[in-house]
């Protein structure tokens, strides 16, 4: 579905009939939007119904919006249930960054403004917690809660009967209101979690489906409080032990046809043929976009066991599949251009690291607009990704040139030096006529140091490429190397872009 910007001081008029413009904070702009009811459901495929501030009609949003609602900015206590509770910053998955929850002096659900109101505060049912405790219109900070048998405190509710319901618990600056505790449907509600002031870890922590609330993790001493993002826990569960894991990464905008999709077949093939392990993908549209038609192509291009992500609300979105299972993912705001953002992902490959994925589609307009949205990206980098992991941008940057000052900026978080990869004619241009270098494959120092050649093993012969593939099927020889691609998938109508290739051998100690 797309969301038509609109601009709210023309009174909407730029809307259809049935659409009012409203200002949506999860994107920083305003889009066209249809009304609906707060207690059922959107009509259309991946929407979801908010309710208005007003206690009017609600509208419909991408699900991705409702999800950001989720538990709100300072979650179940600033001056109620402890300090800044569950949901300042989160996996991406739960506790989200928009709505002020109950931390206004009037507490959760006595008064409906900005505190216990419509949306995502500590009286609704998506808030921290579960929808016994932390959810009623009496919770998290009255008098009348922490510490009744009606609310945070019996034994359904966060914990133990000793937790989360005494005069300490939920309600004081002690318990239940630190950064990382109470956000999740799985993580308070261990006999040793939820109500600890060593739970849950980190503000990375509490609000992944894998992570907070498995035997192992979040709940013991030596685990929940070096969790998720250290060597010791989230980022060894696809492996350790000795030897090294081979990654084969690419970068792929490589629509065809008139639509900017994967429709005709022609990009399917090109990357089937090089079996790459994490495509970051641009223009990720298949046939009607529905849950099925994308799962297909993602099978098809990275198999039944590949995981992905695929952003939201996008003309022409950006995502990444990888074989190894994606544990965070969502999306940057592009300054520049409203039908994409920047997609990313923090991937479980084997070892103590995490792969950090970011897929990018830079605009063609002019060199400065491109070094706008490096800047920003580079900021997103600083400030949400751990140094000590791996990090790959990747994607269509529209670059005339190597010498862009894009390049200049992303060296702050990346190495952007060659040697670079070459076809089989060895010429590095990735534009259809093959003069410019418009996509790219870059990693930190960190995964460059591991970069090896990039071996293309066919049935009966092989090729090496040393510093990487360009891949153009039209100048690939043996064609059958690349197999099930074929000579002209490269020169297909509207395919304006070729694929690129590298490898790296990671260690897994």
């Amino acid at each position: 579905m797309l969301w038509k910007d609109c601009d709210a001081a023309r009174d909407g008029g730029d809307c259809a009939a049935g659409e009012t413009c409203r200002f949506v904070e999860h994107y920083g702009r305003s889009i066209c939007v249809p009304a609906c009811d707060p207690q059922g459901q959107c009509a259309p495929q991946g929407a979801c119904c908010v309710g208005a501030e007003d206690g009017g009609a609600g509208y419909c949003v991408a699900n991705e919006v409702c999800e950001a609602v989720d538990a709100g900015s300072d979650d179940a206590g600033s001056t109620d249930a402890g300090s800044d509770d569950a949901g300042i910053v989160d996996s991406g998955t739960d506790a989200g960054d928009v709505i002020p929850d109950a931390g206004e002096t009037t507490d959760a659900g006595t008064d409906p403004g900005p505190d216990g109101g419509e949306k995502g505060d500590a009286g609704a049912v998506v808030d921290a917690g579960t929808t016994v405790d932390a959810g009623t219109t009496v919770d998290a900070g009255t008098t009348v809660d922490a510490g009744t048998t009606v609310d945070a405190g019996t034994v359904v509710d966060a914990g133990t009967t000793v937790d989360a319901g005494t005069t300490v618990d939920a309600g004081t600056t002690v318990d239940a209101g630190t950064t990382v505790d109470a956000g999740t449907t799985v993580d308070a509600g261990t006999t040793v979690d939820a109500g600890t002031t060593v739970d849950a870890g980190t503000t990375v922590d509490a609000g992944t489906t894998v992570d907070a609330g498995t035997t192992v993790d979040a709940g013991t001493t030596v685990d929940a409080g070096t969790d998720a993002g250290t060597v010791v826990d989230a980022g060894t569960d696809a492996g350790t032990g000795t030897g090294y894991t081979n990654i084969r990464i690419m970068a792929a905008n490589l629509t065809s046809g008139n639509g900017q999709d994967y429709d005709l077949g022609h990009g399917i093939r090109l990357m089937q043929g090089v079996k790459p392990d994490v495509i970051l993908v641009q223009e990720f549209n298949y046939k009607n976009n529905t849950a099925t038609d994308i799962r297909e192509m993602v099978d098809q291009v990275g198999g039944t066991g590949a995981s992905y992500f695929r952003e939201g609300g996008a003309q022409i979105p950006n995502g990444i599949i990888s074989r190894w299972p994606i544990i965070e993912s969502g999306e940057w705001t592009d300054p520049q251009v409203s039908n994409r953002d920047f997609a990313w992902a923090r991937i479980d490959i084997p070892g103590p690291k995490d792969l950090w994925a970011i897929s990018v589609h830079l605009l063609t307009a002019s060199a400065g607009e491109r070094n706008t949205e490096a800047n920003s990206l580079v900021s997103r980098i600083k400030a949400n990704i751990p140094t000590g992991d791996y990090l790959v941008i990747g994607g269509d940057f529209n670059t005339d040139t190597r010498s862009e000052a894009c390049f200049t900026t992303f060296k702050q978080v990346v190495d952007v030096a060659g040697p670079y990869p070459v076809d089989k004619n060895n010429k590095d241009g990735t534009n259809a006529g093959r003069t410019k270098p418009y996509d790219h494959v870059i990693v930190d120092s960190d995964l460059r140091q591991w970069q090896q050649a990039t071996v293309i093993q066919g049935a009966t012969s092989s090729s090496t490429f040393v510093n990487g593939l360009v891949l153009d099927s039209r100048v690939y020889t043996p064609i059958s190397e690349i197999a099930p691609a074929l000579s002209g998938d490269s020169g297909a109508s509207s395919m304006q872009h070729m694929g690129v290739v590298k490898d790296f051998r990671v260690p897994n100690f």
